[in-house]
């Protein structure tokens, strides 16, 4: 029977730096042809406005099958709004190798990929991060993205105030980190220079003319067609960069709504972050830029991240080696 990994296991074998630098490799595979990955699936719940996601994809290190569930109405609630299993194979055999809880991958990978954005897109000085929102992805974001920039400054916008409240005391605690809950998204993005939207909006929470330039955007919480969470004048102003063309012609709500509003999507997306991390394509070109990276969630950061889990469980198994001789 191959093993159960729940997210206590994945917790204790999960480390943010090797995470990124694993999001790297598996976005640079990605992105020059090394990856096999269809589209994801959604099956809609509709009387429970829910969705069960499918997820395959087969690399060279690691091949693997996300089911994930996304269910916004329990945001609040003590139901995780996004949960998954994983399933781990051989890419040699085919044979699986593990099955593991998802819910704290999706998490905290989605927050790896977009750090390794930032610290390729965004300025070296940035220093001041807005967040939009107050959820898991907030919290992951800000544990991501204090390990490639030094963050000086933090605030933090929720519709709700005491969700806003809860997480800047909670963020501010647990990591010695001044972390300021403010009343608008406009007071928080004001001279940030570091912008993450991870809400579950489906109209624009960010407006362009907010950003000053040179600030750098991570846009997470809108995977549908008809979803968004910035504005036309955020992606007309900014150069943009993606996970994936293929899945952004399809789920990319923010940029597919602002290409109906006038937006050219040849002129705005630059193209796939991947290939900025192979060193085949360029990333920011001047200081005063704005650059934009849009997250969509791809198959093969998971089985990436689930054969890290995996190697890392073994090894912790295995204890460590003993010396010659003994």
């Amino acid at each position: 029977m191959i093993p159960f990994l729940d997210e206590a296991d994945v917790r204790s074998t999960l480390e943010w730096r090797e995470l990124i630098r694993t999001m790297e490799a598996a976005l640079a595979a990605f992105s020059t042809g090394r990856v096999v990955q269809p589209m994801r699936q959604w099956l809609g719940i509709d009387r429970h406005d829910g969705y069960l996601g499918v997820m395959p994809a087969a690399g060279e290190a690691a091949m693997g099958i996300k089911l994930v569930t996304l269910y916004p109405r329990n945001t609040g609630t003590p139901v995780p709004s996004v949960m998954a299993i994983v399933v781990l194979f051989s890419t040699e055999t085919g044979e699986p190798l593990a099955l593991m809880d998802g819910r704290l991958i999706t998490e905290m990978r989605t927050a790896a990929v977009s750090a390794a954005a930032a610290r390729a897109l965004a300025l070296p000085r940035a220093s001041r991060l807005a967040l939009l929102g107050a959820g898991v992805q907030a919290s992951s974001h800000l544990e991501a993205l204090r390990r490639v920039r030094d963050l000086e400054r933090v605030r933090v916008w929720s519709p709700t105030r005491e969700r806003r409240e809860s997480f800047a005391r909670e963020a501010s605690r647990r990591l010695g980190l001044e972390v300021e809950a403010v009343d608008t998204a406009e007071r928080a993005v004001r001279d940030a220079d570091l912008v993450v939207t991870a809400t579950a909006s489906h109209t624009p929470v960010l407006e362009g003319r907010w950003l000053g330039p040179g600030t750098h955007v991570t846009a997470v919480g809108a995977a549908r067609a008809t979803q968004r969470e910035l504005d036309a004048e955020t992606v007309r102003r900014a150069s943009v960069w993606i996970d994936s063309l293929a899945a952004a012609r399809v789920e990319a709500g923010d940029l597919l709504l602002a290409e109906r509003d006038g937006v050219s999507w040849n002129e705005r997306v630059r193209g796939e972050i991947g290939a900025v991390f192979e060193g085949t394509l360029a990333g920011r070109a001047r200081p005063e830029e704005i650059t934009l990276f849009k997250s969509l969630g791809l198959a093969v950061e998971d089985a990436a991240s689930a054969r890290m889990v995996w190697e890392r469980s073994l090894a912790a198994a295995a204890g460590p080696a003993r010396p010659a001789g003994t």
